[in-house]
């Protein structure tokens, strides 16, 4: 029987992405990795949970495997299944396998939209064991000393359907993020793309406005990642006040009132 992995040289990136650290979460997720210890980032959604992953595999020259979590993910979908390739039975590695085999580090992203009965794959290797049991191969994988477990949520979103199990969650070791702070913040959008930092200043500004609006009934702030789109948008010259609607009023919420409210700030800055 063969077994398809697919090439460790697919999740390698030669680019390292723009991250500005804001507190000591470079430096905790190093030394995680070192000790081999799992880690569980929470924030708020787009607020640079999956750059800041992207950046710390490129970082120590890791591949990165990532899971976007969904409620319909199995474990044959983390773990892989067998496939007709011809006239030929093959075994095709799910990611975690491959994450395993290549020494990877495995980001499951919004983990608590998976089923909980898919979680309890990942288990094994989020102890001391470190094993990846395969029943349908009847074999155990070992992680090498370079795998790393990584898994994220966000707590805004936790409800007694969805939320991590304390029996997993103390699997982990935590890191928390939120927004960065503003002089940061425009330091990604310019760096990201090339926006004039003044500009970037002006929208970070924008956003910090928009945030203060989850007191008045917007469900969530505005993410780090949608003034990206903005500053992408300004950049290539969009008209300031069409750019914003599409990538923030529209986006953030259909209640009008608000929209206007947003539009508002908006206009206030640019």
């Amino acid at each position: 029987m063969r077994i398809l992995t697919p090439p460790v040289e697919e999740f390698l990136s030669d680019r390292v992405p723009t991250y500005l650290a804001v507190s000591d979460e470079v430096d905790v997720f190093s030394r995680a990795w070192k000790a081999q210890l799992p880690v569980l980032l929470k924030g708020p959604t787009g607020c640079g949970k999956t750059r800041f992953v992207a950046h710390m595999a490129a970082a120590l020259g890791r591949p990165l495997i990532t899971v976007a979590c969904h409620e319909d993910l199995t474990a044959s979908d983390l773990l892989g299944r067998y496939l007709l390739v011809g006239d030929e039975t093959v075994w095709v590695d799910g990611p975690l396998t491959a994450a395993v085999r290549h020494g990877a580090i495995l980001y499951l992203d919004e983990v608590v939209e998976a089923r909980k009965d898919t979680l309890v794959v990942i288990h094994p290797l989020t102890d001391d064991r470190r094993i990846l049991p395969i029943d349908r191969l009847a074999t155990v994988l070992h992680a090498p000393p370079e795998f790393l477990m990584v898994i994220s949520y966000n707590p805004g979103y936790q409800s007694v359907i969805k939320e991590l199990k304390p029996s997993t969650r103390q699997r982990f070791i935590s890191i928390d993020f939120n927004y960065p702070p503003p002089d940061v913040e425009a330091k990604v959008l310019s760096a990201e793309t090339g926006l004039a930092p003044a500009v970037a200043e002006r929208l970070v500004k924008v956003g910090e406005k928009i945030r203060n609006l989850t007191e008045r009934g917007l469900e969530e702030g505005v993410s780090t990642r949608l003034l990206v789109y903005a500053a992408r948008l300004l950049r290539d010259g969009a008209e300031p006040r069409s750019a914003l609607r599409a990538t923030l009023t529209r986006t953030l919420t259909d209640d009008r009132d608000l929209q206007r409210t947003i539009q508002e700030i908006v206009a206030d800055f640019f």
